[in-house]
C-alpha cells in the first residue's frame, strides 16, 4: 500500500532531551498512536554528513560527505529521486545545505531559495540560509507547500535547536526550551498531517554537547530520537531502527522500487 510521508527533522537534538521535553508527541506515545525510539546517528556527528544519510541510508564514509564543507551534489540515490522517478510529487522546507545536496550546488539563493521545478529531485521547495531562521516561519513554509503541491514526501528540516545548542550548550535552559517550542510548533500541524493521511517521522540528525559542538561519538552527541505516528506503523516497542534504514522505510511506505535496506520491524 503507498503512503504519503512527512519526515521532520529537528536538527541537532539529543535523545534524551527528546524523550523528556516533547510532551505533545510525548501525548501521543502515551495514547497507543506514536512510538519514539532511539537510533545512534552514523559518524561523524555532522550535520551536512548526516543529512545524506538519512536521505540516502549511506553512511559518510562511504557517500563522501565527510563534513559539512563538502560542496557538491550527492552521487547517491535519495529518498527525492526514488519518489520522482517513480512519478511522485516531493517537497521540502528545509536548510540550504538540502537543496545543495539534491537540486543544485553551491547554493544561490536568489535562484534556489523558492524552487518550483518538476525536473529536479525536490520539486517543490523552500529553503534558508541563516541557523536562526525561525522554526515558526520553517513549519509555515512547510504547511504552505503541502497545502498547495500535496507532496507525496514532504521533508521538514528546523535549525533552531542546533543553533541554541552551538551558543549555549546541551545542558541549558535555552537547548531544552528550543525543544521545547519545536513540540509547540508540531502540536500546530501534526492532527492535519495524520488526518490528511500522511505517515510521519520525526528525527534528528545529531545531538550536542556541553561544549556547544558535535563530531564525535559521545552518547550525547550520537543518541538522537525517532517517533513515528500513523497507522502504516507497527509500534513495536523491541524494534530497533538504523539511521541507515530510513531512506528505506521511507521509500517502502512511498510504495517505490528502492534497494536501500530498511526496519521491517516498523512496518506493519
Amino acid at each position: 500500500m503507498k503512503h504519503n510521508v512527512i519526515l521532520v527533522v529537528l536538527d541537532g537534538l539529543n535523545y534524551q532531551v527528546a524523550r523528556h521535553a516533547l510532551g505533545h508527541l510525548q501525548a501521543y506515545c502515551g495514547a497507543g498512536r506514536a512510538a519514539l525510539y532511539k537510533l545512534e546517528c552514523e559518524l561523524p556527528s555532522l550535520s551536512r554528513p548526516l543529512y545524506e544519510c538519512i536521505l540516502t541510508g549511506v553512511p559518510p564514509i562511504d557517500s563522501g560527505i565527510v563534513h559539512n564543507d563538502v560542496v557538491r551534489l550527492s552521487n547517491q540515490r535519495s529518498i527525492f529521486h526514488y519518489a520522482r522517478d517513480a512519478g511522485l510529487s516531493t517537497a521540502a522546507a528545509a536548510y540550504h545545505w538540502m537543496s545543495e545536496l539534491y537540486n543544485r550546488a553551491p547554493f544561490n539563493a536568489v535562484r534556489d531559495r523558492h524552487t518550483e521545478a518538476p525536473e529536479l529531485p525536490i520539486q517543490h521547495g523552500h529553503f534558508y540560509y541563516a541557523d536562526h531562521y525561525p522554526d515558526s516561519h520553517l513549519f509555515a513554509d512547510a504547511e504552505s507547500l503541502r497545502l498547495r503541491h500535496s507532496p507525496n514526501f514532504l521533508l521538514v528540516h528546523p535549525m533552531n535547536i542546533d543553533d541554541a545548542g552551538h551558543k549555549h550548550g546541551l545542558d541549558t535552559a535555552q537547548y531544552r526550551n528550543s525543544a521545547r517550542r519545536a513540540d509547540i510548533l508540531l502540536a500546530d500541524y501534526l492532527h492535519g498531517w495524520l488526518a490528511a493521511g500522511y505517515q510521519v517521522l520525526v528525527t534528528a540528525d545529531h545531538g550536542m554537547n556541553n561544549d556547544r559542538s558535535h563530531n564525535g561519538i559521545l552518547v550525547e552527541e550520537r543518541e538522537v530520537p525517532l517517533f513515528v505516528l500513523g497507522d502504516a506503523f507497527s509500534l513495536d516497542s523491541s524494534a530497533q531502527p538504523r539511521q541507515t534504514e530510513l531512506c528505506g522505510t521511507i521509500c517502502t511506505l512511498l510504495g517505490v522500487p528502492h534497494d536501500k535496506p530498511l526496519c521491517k520491524e516498523l512496518l506493519t
